[in-house]
């Protein structure tokens, strides 16, 4: 069957705006296929420049031409009519095998992202996650006008804000859907006398209130009163230098105030800040703009800002520790053998020393630098180990602590833990009545109250058909725990994952997991 031609927009092309989620899907389609933009064209009977247009979002397409690229890349890429519910077939019980990389952080790239506001000039972002919630942020970027375009690697961004923003036509569907939309605050603080926002969304966690943003964004002059449905907010700034204490060491809080302070032409101090991976991230790159920070990596951060910033800036995402542990997690349930590289250790001693008391056995390699030039990584490798539960309870702390989104994977650890295990989950009222799911599986989990799961193993895992509870970091742990579970699992609904991991299924199954998708 002729393939039609992408030169010309068609009878039944989707719209526009929708072009550019289409070009990423396909991208990270193809690149996952293996395949060049070449061999893609081939099969499309087309030029490599459609496909490279395509892939930019600038090439109007028909519903039947999406449907024949799905059909060469053996991926469905959007579906018409009413949406289809995504599904895992697990086949657990089986060890991994194999190397897999640490792919760049999530709540790193959404901070920075968000703090390209701030530049008038241009920013490129290397190794940009390819996830759910950066295309939010992205639809919501580009809503107000500015141009964010991938690069043919499919990696890289480049951010290139116009000089007054349209905020009147903000994306307001994507944005509800992302609690990062909250991070708009710091930027526009010294941009805009009044905006609107709208309400934060994200993972359902229970009460995550924004007052603590308030609380530290108050002393920059921003006001803010709740309408239906939005923040409406006035900015009085003020002159000079500046001392604030935060209430709450949010990471988003710190980044909050963070992207504030570097918009004044004075300096700030922020006490107790978030020293965390993401905070980090935005520290390097307000550094390239010409940002004077004092106190990176601490509790104190003395933040020389600056009016304006014209600069072209590149900067390289930092490792995702978070990925990082889940993929740890993978080996360790399934008693494997694997070997994740890129991992930031800088953010993961406490987990590794909480596992080495668990008898936990793994071997490091020596230390080098992330592409950025500043983040410490490592390679682990985990071995097949007897596991004991710990004496003292495991619990997160702020940075440098345990990371609270790594404790969840201590849930389905300590599961297969010998003895009982007590999970303190003090942030999120909802996240540990989640992970009660592991039951269904086989595990000995009791809720204590909100904040208080008490595990005991070791479990003897066994198949289920589970649906993903409404929160990230618990749905993967489900995925998890399948894996090791003997016999068939079903996972239902499990695009929430793609919130916050590129084509994790996948990359699973290249370490041997037995993972199927379908849709219903």
């Amino acid at each position: 069957m002729t393939i039609a031609s992408t030169e010309r927009p068609l009878t039944g092309s989707i719209p526009a705006v929708d072009a550019a989620q289409v070009g990423a899907l396909v991208r990270s389609a193809r690149q996952h296929r293996g395949l060049t933009q070449t061999q893609l064209a081939d099969r499309l009977s087309t030029s490599q420049s459609a496909v490279h247009r395509i892939e930019q979002g600038a090439q109007n397409l028909s519903l039947e031409m999406i449907g024949r690229i799905s059909a060469a890349l053996d991926s469905e890429l959007i579906t018409v009519g009413a949406p289809r519910r995504t599904h895992l077939h697990i086949e657990g019980g089986h060890q991994l095998s194999g190397t897999i990389e640490v792919n760049s952080s999530k709540n790193g790239a959404v901070a920075l992202l968000c703090a390209s506001l701030l530049n008038h000039g241009r920013t490129v972002l290397r190794n940009v996650a390819r996830i759910v919630e950066v295309d939010r942020i992205l639809d919501v970027l580009r809503s107000i006008g500015v141009s964010a375009t991938w690069a043919p690697n499919g990696r890289d961004l480049e951010i290139v804000r116009p000089e007054t923003l349209d905020l009147a036509s903000i994306d307001v569907d994507a944005a509800v859907r992302t609690r990062s939309i909250i991070m708009f605050f710091g930027p526009l603080l010294g941009r805009e006398p009044n905006f609107e926002l709208p309400y934060a969304g994200g993972c359902d966690l229970g009460t995550r209130t924004v007052e603590p943003h308030m609380i530290a964004l108050r002393p920059f002059g921003l006001d803010v009163v709740a309408t239906a449905g939005h923040y409406q907010a006035t900015v009085t700034p003020g002159t000079g230098d500046l001392s604030i204490v935060l209430t709450e060491r949010g990471d988003t809080v710190t980044e909050n105030a963070l992207m504030a302070a570097a918009g004044r032409d004075a300096v700030t101090t922020i006490r107790n800040a978030s020293p965390n991976y993401m905070v980090q991230d935005l520290c390097f790159y307000l550094e390239l703009l010409g940002v004077r920070i004092e106190g990176i990596g601490t509790t104190t951060l003395r933040v020389h800002g600056r009016s304006r910033f014209e600069t072209d800036v590149e900067y390289t995402v930092s490792e995702d520790p978070v990925e990082a542990m889940s993929l740890l997690t993978a080996g360790i349930v399934t008693s494997s053998e694997i070997t994740v590289t890129r991992v930031p250790i800088e953010f993961m001693e406490i987990e590794l020393a909480t596992l080495a008391e668990m008898g936990q056995r793994y071997t490091l390699s020596p230390e080098y630098l992330s592409r950025n030039g500043r983040t410490r990584l490592v390679d682990v490798t985990v071995h097949p180990s007897d596991l004991r539960a710990p004496i003292d309870k495991i619990h997160a702390m702020p940075f440098p602590g345990l990371n609270i989104d790594n404790l969840p994977f201590f849930a389905v650890i300590a599961a297969r833990a010998t003895g009982t295990t007590l999970l303190h989950d003090w942030v999120y009222e909802n996240r540990a009545i989640h992970l009660t799911d592991l039951t269904r599986l086989g595990a000995d989990v009791r809720l204590m109250d909100p904040h208080r799961l008490q595990i005991t193993g070791p479990t003897r895992w066994r198949g289920a058909e589970v649906s993903c509870p409404p929160a990230l970091r618990p749905a993967v742990v489900i995925l998890l725990a399948m894996l090791a579970s003997t016999g068939t699992s079903v996972l239902r609904d499990v695009d929430i994952i793609a919130r916050g991991y590129e084509q994790l299924a996948e990359r699973l199954i290249e370490l041997g997991a037995r993972i199927e998708t379908f849709r219903d």
